[in-house]
């Protein structure tokens, strides 16, 4: 039977030759993951199943990225009660702060995921981990509680939606010019319980950051699960990072797609994704003169390395506006060291950046940047939904590290050609 590279993952996992779409199959977990604010309800229901361990120790990866350093009391209590249950479960995956970064960045960077690995999270933005052609999905707390304590789940087999990509990617275009207008074709239900199957010639040599912003914005056109086919430049970003091969699934070439969607790149410039929603989105070059209170470059979208080389090029030897705030937040403690090894840091701040630890900080609105009544902002997050960012009256717009940064030196929303 042919099949898709979902489709084979979940067969794996389920033990079973074949899956089809609709099949609701009983699998098995590589890898479970909560942070913070998720954990602490999943560890309520893993108690009141009353097992006496985890399923696997090293096949759970618990990371205080949310709210840490803890902001307030409630934050504090949070975190205490994961760390508590991380230590009390020897659970090897748990990272404290100093250690930790954004979930979905640090698990790949300490390669806790590898091609045709099946990973669960009680996060949206789970799905980030279909860049390295794992099948990976968010769910509720209460489910991965159960999860925590039998290693399984239950899921139906979505139908596949292909995407290829075809063309040459212009100046300043990138993964997150190509998912946002991606998702603004589709639109933020097109792909509803569906997979999103990334491919083409364009995709073949997209670097594996951007592989990962577009496999995390699945999620914002629905899907539930982005992936794309595990190839060389994977088992490049792997080498040193883990010792376990994986599997490198492919498509089959007749497998079965709902649909194939054809994007030639060539006419994408940079995308801006207007409020309130990531599918209200138009190209930069048609935005009317718009001023920032605030520009934000970083969270689990784009705060990887080239993301802040590409804002430091652009920043280098500019100042952001007298009345725009700049904010940077680097996504795990080795990018800030690397940051800080390539002089970027001291460029950014150079430019006016405020420079936070590693962590999710505004991009849901949780603090180190939170909006008031009435103003905007420029953010190169994955959800600009009303009061996402803070006041329900404030505004935010989602684009690139490019335009960000051009942005935030204009102090209005523009393009990277106008610095």
């Amino acid at each position: 039977m042919s099949m898709t590279i979902t489709e084979k993952i979940l067969a794996a996992h389920a033990g079973k030759e074949s899956a089809s779409p609709g099949e609701l199959l009983q699998v098995q977990v590589d890898l479970a993951l909560a942070n913070d604010i998720t954990a602490p309800l999943a560890i309520k229901v893993f108690h009141e199943l009353g097992v006496p361990h985890v399923f696997d120790r090293e096949k759970i990866a618990l990371v205080p990225d949310h709210f840490v350093p803890n902001k307030d009391i409630p934050s504090a209590q949070q975190a205490k009660i994961m760390e508590e249950f991380a230590y009390q479960y020897d659970i090897k995956h748990y990272f404290k702060v100093g250690e930790a970064g954004i979930e979905h960045v640090i698990l790949p960077e300490k390669g806790l995921v590898v091609p045709g690995d099946l990973v669960i999270g009680a996060d949206s933005h789970t799905c980030t981990y279909g860049a390295m052609g794992a099948f990976s999905a968010g769910v509720g707390s209460t489910d991965l509680g159960a999860i925590m304590a039998t290693g399984q789940t239950w899921l139906k087999v979505p139908e596949a939606i292909k995407v290829v990509y075809d063309g040459t990617l212009g100046s300043w275009v990138g993964g997150k010019d190509l998912i946002l207008f991606t998702i603004g074709r589709l639109s933020v239900q097109g792909a509803r319980y569906k997979t999103l199957e990334f491919s083409g010639p364009v995709i073949a040599d997209l670097p594996m950051d951007d592989r990962f912003t577009m496999a995390n914005m699945a999620v914002e056109a629905g899907a539930k699960n982005g992936i794309f086919e595990p190839d060389d430049q994977l088992r490049s970003y792997l080498e040193g990072r883990t010792n376990r091969e994986g599997v490198y699934w492919k498509s089959d070439p007749d497998a079965r797609y709902e649909e194939t969607i054809q994007i030639n790149v060539n006419e994408i410039s940079p995308q801006v994704a207007f409020p309130h929603s990531p599918d209200n989105v138009m190209p930069v070059s048609s935005v009317d003169r718009i001023a920032l209170d605030q520009v934000f470059i970083g969270s689990c979208t784009n705060g990887r390395m080239t993301d802040l080389r590409m804002a430091a090029k652009i920043l280098k030897g500019h100042v952001a506006a007298q009345k725009t705030r700049l904010i940077v937040i680097p996504g795990s403690p080795a990018i800030y060291k690397e940051a800080m090894k390539e002089g970027i840091l001291e460029t950014l701040l150079d430019a006016g950046a405020v420079i936070a630890p590693p962590s999710c900080g505004p991009c849901l609105g949780g603090y180190m940047g939170i909006l008031a009544k009435g103003e905007k902002a420029l953010s190169t997050t994955n959800r600009n939904f009303i009061g996402r960012m803070g006041h329900s009256e404030s505004e935010v717009y989602l684009a690139s590290p490019a335009v960000a940064a051009a942005s935030a030196i204009l102090g209005r929303i523009g393009s990277p050609e106008e610095i």
